[in-house]
């Protein structure tokens, strides 16, 4: 769905380019490339919050809509019962510390997975997913980044089918592929983000023919960030410091929840969202793709109810990311993190 610009028409227009005033170019330099609909999980786990931030720094995305999602039920991680409403309040609350020129539109999802198949009703974010998807007046490549659930753009989907092709779908989410994936721990057991609401999964993967790009455990497990990094990012700026006291909190979370059973995070955290960052607004310069992360194309598997794939050797072609670059994700969100101040 990416629009591509060859290297070879860029040299061709970098000739009429160089007549331009200096500022002109340096407008084009962050000029907007694409849209993303961002939807995650803002009242769980805070490396959503991260990836909110860097999106929301990053000038070639423009993110016309921010979607807080739900969780499992009484998983909130900020001690909202109703946790997509309370993570609606995360964004906003990170949205004013960044006082951006183009502020999103958040919304609170639906607070529960959808009961059934032939039970569900759309959510507060459904129309304006759609009509988003369905706008007629600009030709600029929509992504629908997702670090949850599916749950919002199954309920999309329901109501317009047509949205699937006019977006392409990043999700943080499913298990290890069988015979793809180098085995991890977790192997051959349902994903986390998956099993939030797994027939939300079946509907986009077994139903659906949105394009995927789909970032499994076994690659979003690789996005170790250190706590020398946070501690170095606290002491960045004002961003930084609101961003590495969510993730501090974190410990005495985990003592209450396991009642002192549970041991500390060690000397890492997994920023599991941040390569919805990497797959959009970083993507290269000419030809624009995720060119430096690495995917195989398989054919979609089908979802079972227990959260497992099924082989589908006729399903449409999705890519599943094996590799993600680490190292253009996190130096460039510690760069924009420490120039927002």
């Amino acid at each position: 769905m990416a629009t591509h610009f060859s290297k070879r028409d860029a040299i061709r227009l970098l000739g009429a380019a160089a007549v331009l005033p200096l500022a002109g170019a340096a407008r084009a330099t962050g000029a907007v490339r694409m849209r993303t609909i961002i939807d995650n999980d803002f009242g769980g786990d805070p490396d959503g919050l991260f990836q909110l931030a860097h999106h929301a720094l990053s000038p070639s995305v423009e993110i016309p809509l921010v979607i807080s999602s739900h969780l499992h039920p009484n998983e909130s991680w900020i001690g909202d019962k109703q946790v997509a409403a309370g993570g609606a309040r995360e964004a906003n609350a990170l949205l004013d510390l960044l006082a951006l020129s183009r502020r999103p539109t958040v919304i609170a999802g639906a607070e529960a997975a959808i009961a059934g198949r032939s039970q569900w009703k759309p959510s507060a974010a459904t129309a304006a997913i759609v009509r988003e998807a369905m706008r007629s007046d600009t030709t600029m490549p929509l992504y629908y980044c997702a670090g949850a659930s599916l749950t919002e753009l199954a309920l999309a989907w329901l109501v317009e089918p047509r949205i699937a092709s006019r977006m392409i779908l990043v999700w943080i989410g499913g298990g290890e592929y069988p015979g793809v994936a180098t085995p991890a721990a977790g192997a051959a057991t349902a994903e986390y983000n998956l099993t939030i609401d797994t027939i939300a999964a079946q509907i986009i993967f077994n139903e659906s023919d949105f394009d995927i790009w789909q970032v499994p455990r076994d690659a979003y497990r690789q996005l170790l960030f250190s706590n020398a990094e946070l501690a170095e990012v606290g002491a960045a700026g004002k961003v930084g410091a609101y961003l590495n006291e969510r993730v501090m909190r974190i410990p005495a979370l985990l003592d209450r929840k396991s009642n002192g059973k549970m041991p500390g995070l060690g000397e890492t955290y997994i920023m599991g969202d941040s390569p919805l960052v990497t797959l959009t607004a970083l993507q290269s310069s000419f030809q624009p793709d995720p060119s430096s992360s690495d995917y195989v194309l398989t054919p979609c598997p089908r979802i079972t109810d227990d959260g497992l794939y099924q082989d589908h050797s006729a399903g449409r072609r999705i890519r599943v990311y094996r590799r993600i670059d680490v190292r253009l994700t996190f130096a460039d969100m510690i760069a924009k993190f420490r120039k927002a101040g």
